[in-house]
């Protein structure tokens, strides 16, 4: 029989290193405390791996099982879970404090599209150097109406803040009902 070869930490037939183990058969039933040379020779018995699942319990619990066959069903499971699991992106959209309405309305429609695909959205509008009261709150204003905008396709995750030379907020995308 050939020897399988080891990719994760488990432990697994002669690498076990204790007196005793709580050994469990491949379908599930028990054999109760059995010394580590008794479930070494089980396993050979049966042709299968003695594989430890709980090394914490007292005693050490091992399961016979053919170890080849669940290191693939693992990779498999991993593959599927990363296959199905999406990245949200950070976009980020500028605007200034004095913004054109057609210039508003491009920078609208290219948020909706980063929403709509489920990315989070990052609207800050840029102030200069020496920036008034008046002008701050104008960036406020826009970016007020920006978020009305867009109130149904986003949720507001962090509110408008000052950050250096910005004004910011965060929008997340709306969970779509199923």
């Amino acid at each position: 029989m050939q020897r399988p070869v080891k990719k994760d930490d488990a432990l697994i037939n002669e690498n076990i290193r204790v007196k005793e183990v709580l050994l469990i058969g491949a379908d599930g039933a028990q054999f109760g405390v059995k010394g580590i040379k008794d479930a070494l020779a089980i396993a050979s018995r049966e042709g299968l791996d003695l594989v430890m699942v709980a090394p914490n319990a007292k005693p050490p619990v091992c399961k016979l099982m053919d170890y080849r066959k669940y290191r693939y069903e693992q990779q498999r499971k991993a593959r599927e879970a990363k296959k199905n699991q999406r990245v949200v992106e950070l976009k980020e959209i500028r605007l200034t404090a004095v913004i054109d309405k057609h210039d508003f309305e491009t920078k609208l429609r290219n948020g909706y599209k980063f929403l709509e695909k489920g990315d989070k959205l990052k609207v800050a509008v840029w102030l200069p150097y020496r920036v008034s009261d008046m002008l701050i709150q104008q960036g406020k204003e826009v970016l007020v109406r920006y978020r009305e905008r867009c109130e149904d396709v986003s949720t507001l995750e962090k509110d408008i803040a000052r950050e250096g030379r910005y004004l910011t907020m965060v929008l997340l995308p709306k969970k779509k009902q199923p």
